[in-house]
Order: structure tokens, then sequence, then C-alpha cells
């Protein structure tokens, strides 16, 4: 068994060695920081989306201490587009944490690496190999998929399923070597044992995989689940330069973000009645993880700002500024064509 294992690192950290994806830029000058904001952005996205707004966070905040006076704003700025806004949140209360529990330097245990808001257990071991090449198991899509495929066992959300692939990828990774062991683990299943196909004639486990090379595996089928669809209406007012936009505390999506008003009874339009010089209605489509949006965005225009009679956080943004600000992908693209 344990010759098994052995083998099983060794070959995935010698593929590492010669196919190991060296160009990503997270992969360049690591430091606990780097890593975390990686694997956070990382988390439920693809590695060429996320490679530009890696590049352009750590250009405006390169290290924890330029990212300390950074408000929840400024990083949610910087989000739009990436989607699951409740990491940037997760990073704005972590760098807060941080800052005031940690004397604003990375934390070196996994206990108070795990504690931090949005950091789980595989992410909180990402880190631990990679930024301190510390010997511990990590368990993502990538290696999910990897492990149950090697072992033929089964890959599900369900709680046996999870405690099963812990163990197992526990009992996977080595003691040594344990940084290359853990990005080629990773890069193994982004680039070869795929979540579309196999390629089993590349893979360096093809010897001892119990699935290498069987296409009928149910382990290879995705089976896609229906998502539900939403309709949204919103109104969003401008006046020459400036926009009239909401701070959303809707919790299913977009929590936090500035978008026009949404419209959800007759009475919420209410508050825009003034003269509108012009009006014209733009809809979109909008897919997110767990649901299609229908949107309806209804485009006034009026002579002046004005106050509003609300409850409700609002702002009038300038559209030279909205890049400060953190808004959906297409409320931010529709203001753009104003």
């Amino acid at each position: 068994m344990k010759s098994n294992q052995s083998s099983f690192s060794s070959n995935v950290t010698a593929w590492y060695k010669s196919n190991g994806r060296e160009a990503l830029p997270w992969r360049k000058n690591i430091t606990p920081y780097r890593v975390w904001i990686s694997e956070i952005m990382l988390q439920q996205t693809q590695v060429k989306t996320v490679i530009p707004f890696f590049n352009i966070f750590i250009k405006k905040y390169p290290n924890l201490k330029s990212l300390s006076n950074a408000s929840e704003e400024n990083i949610l700025a910087l989000w739009t587009g990436l989607g699951f806004y409740r990491r940037a949140k997760n990073i704005y209360k972590t760098k807060e944490l941080i800052k005031n529990d940690f004397n604003n330097i990375f934390p070196k245990k996994f206990d108070e690496i795990i504690s931090l808001p949005g950091i789980g257990k595989s992410t909180a071991g990402a880190i631990m190999s990679i930024a301190y090449k510390k010997p511990y198991p990590i368990l993502d899509a990538n290696v999910k998929r990897i492990i149950s495929r090697y072992k033929m066992v089964e890959n599900n959300s369900s709680a046996s399923s999870i405690k099963e692939l812990w163990n197992l990828s526990k009992d996977l990774t080595p003691k040594n070597n344990i940084f290359e062991y853990t990005q080629g683990i990773m890069d193994l299943g982004a680039t070869v044992c795929n979540i579309h196909s196999a390629q089993c004639d590349q893979c360096p486990l093809n010897l001892s995989c119990k699935s290498a090379f069987d296409i009928a595996d149910p382990r290879k089928r995705i089976d896609k689940k229906i998502k539900p669809k939403k309709r949204i209406h919103f109104i969003l007012a401008y006046s020459q330069d400036h926009v009239l936009l909401f701070k959303k505390n809707e919790k299913t999506f977009w929590e936090s973000l500035w978008t026009p008003l949404e419209i959800q009874a007759k009475k919420d339009s209410c508050l825009l009645r003034k003269r509108i010089l012009k009006n014209e209605t733009i809809n979109k489509k909008h897919k997110l993880s767990h649901i299609d949006l229908d949107i309806r965005v209804d485009i006034s225009e009026y002579e002046d700002t004005f106050k509003l009679k609300t409850n409700l956080e609002y702002r009038w943004i300038n559209k030279a500024d909205i890049d400060m600000f953190g808004m959906p992908k297409p409320i931010k693209s529709i203001i753009q064509t104003l």
C-alpha cells in the first residue's frame, strides 16, 4: 500500500517538473499572500478567467501592507466581472483580521489559516503546501476528480463521498516534495484528467489507475442541472454625466454591489417620479453559477440629479468613476454605453 502511495505522488511530482504550468502568474514570486489571493479567485472559477483579474489585483495591491487600507468597496470594484462576490467580501474581512490580530503578517499555522473567512480545509492546505511547503492534503475539484477515477470511487456531494475522498487524499499526500506535488496534482487534473475527457495516454498514473482508458466510467460523465430563471427589472436614472445607483442588500446574488433601482413592486418606481427627458429599454441575459437572469433595464434621462426620500443607500455616481465601485458586469456594460 505504501509503495502504491509513494508511486502515486512521485509520478505526479515527476510529471509536474516537466509539464507544470509555471507561466501562471501566481507561480512567480510565491508568497502566502499571493497564494491566498489566487486560491480565493480560483474557487469555482476557471484559470483563464482568473489570470487577468489576479494580475490587476496584484498590481493594485502587491502585498498585505498595500491591501491593509483598502475598503470593501475598493476590493469589490476590482472583482467586477469575476463573480461570486462573497469571495471579495471575505478577502476584506480576512485582511482586517490579519491586520488586527496578526500584526499584518499572514498566519503560518493551519488552524489559524482555516479560521479566516472564506478559507476552507482545501484552501488552507494549498496555502500550507505551496507557500510554507508543509505536507497538508488538498481536495479541490481537480483532485476530487483524479482520486475518484484513480480509485474508482464515487465523487459527489454526499458527506460519505467527501469523507472518503479526504481520507484518500491524505493517504496519497507525500511528506516530501509537497510544493511540487500539490501544484502537480492540480495541474494534472486541469490539463490531462480534465472534466470533459481524460487523456489517459498522457497521464503518469495510467498504469495503476482503475479508470484508465475506461470510457464507460460513469464518474467521467457530467450531469448538468437545469438552473432556475429569474426576471429582474431595473430603472437606470441618469442626468448628464451621473448615474443613480443603489447598494444591493439581497443575499441571493450581487450582495453589496451597486445596481440601478430594482423594481419589485409598483411603489418602487414612485421614487423616480420626475419629468423624464428620454426613455429606452434594454434587455439582457446573464448567467450566474446558480441562476439565469433575464434582465430588463429601463434607462431614463433626467434634466438634473435629485434627492430621494428613501432608506435605501444610493449615490449619484459620475460615469468616469464607475471603476471605483463594485457593480455587476451587465450593469457596468450598459452604463458605459450612455
